[in-house]
């Protein structure tokens, strides 16, 4: 018989609980992923990303640079533009990032694919 008691249930890694916290939310993985390829500006960024609206880019580029992966520069003008790129600490990400799309397209059905 199995023991469910308190003792031996496993708690929930706090390191995994932290990664989700900021990752499991919606369009941090596709503005992280546009951001490996390369630096880029806001505009350039809400493009690459459809359905993602200017309040929400902003508000997830500032979570992620508050958790130290990406670094806001701004390119004085004329114009004034704003870019954005991975820290070091956001890079180092890609390892993982890129297995777990590995893992997505061997495990995860393709809606596409005649789903819903």
């Amino acid at each position: 018989m199995a023991d469910h008691s308190e003792d031996a249930c496993k708690k929930v890694d706090v390191s995994i609980t932290r990664v989700f916290e900021l990752l499991g939310k919606r369009w941090t993985g596709p503005i992280i992923s546009v951001l490996m390829e390369r630096a880029v500006y806001f505009a350039e960024l809400r493009r690459a990303i459809p359905g993602i609206s200017e309040r929400m880019l902003s508000d997830r580029l500032t979570e992620l640079g508050a958790a130290g992966l990406v670094v806001r520069e701004v390119d004085e003008g004329p114009p004034l533009r704003v870019s954005y790129r991975l820290t070091k600490a956001g890079a180092a990400m890609e390892p993982a990032l890129k297995e777990l799309s590995r893992w997505a397209e061997s495990h995860l059905a393709d809606v596409s694919e005649g789903g819903c």
